[in-house]
């Protein structure tokens, strides 16, 4: 069983939770989610919110700050083969209803199908709000260019 060792992101600010399946095995060697750099993860979010300054993990912590925007996965614990959504079995969930009384947070989105059909299953029903599944920004999903992906994201923004 793999732990989940990054901890959310949030503040009490927050108004969008975006949440994955679990971290890659790059996210978790550098400490922060969607470290992969093949990910477009945040090469989407820099072209959806026009911003360029998401060079290093600070960058990213400050603009998920001023975009009021959260990060965290459905998985606690899991089992995984390497980085491969498909492998997951054997899941323990997030406490995300901890997320939710610390925040704002009123609209969750979710990086990936996997991660959805996930959150449906173990965290729906007891945190009792619908989640958006949006495109996975992995480079595994070569069915979406980037623009495309940046099309589908910018829900994020409109509110």
């Amino acid at each position: 069983m793999e732990k989940h060792t990054i901890p959310a992101y949030y503040n009490k600010d927050s108004e969008i939770l975006i949440l994955g399946s679990f971290p890659s095995v790059k996210s978790r060697e550098a400490g922060f989610y969607y470290a992969h750099p093949q990910n477009r993860f945040w090469q989407v979010l820099r072209e959806v919110y026009n911003d360029n300054f998401l060079d290093t993990i600070l960058d990213k912590k400050a603009f998920l700050k001023r975009n009021k925007i959260a990060l965290f996965d459905v998985c606690a614990e899991c089992e995984i083969k390497k980085s491969s959504d498909a492998s997951i079995k054997k899941i323990v969930p997030n406490d995300i209803l901890d997320i939710l009384n610390k925040t704002k947070v009123k609209r969750i989105y979710i990086n990936v199908k996997t991660a959805y059909k996930l959150y449906n299953k173990y965290l729906k029903d007891k945190l009792k709000i619908e989640a958006i599944c949006l495109p996975s920004t992995s480079p595994a999903n070569a069915k979406y260019r980037l623009q495309d992906l940046v099309n589908e994201y910018k829900v994020l923004s409109k509110e």
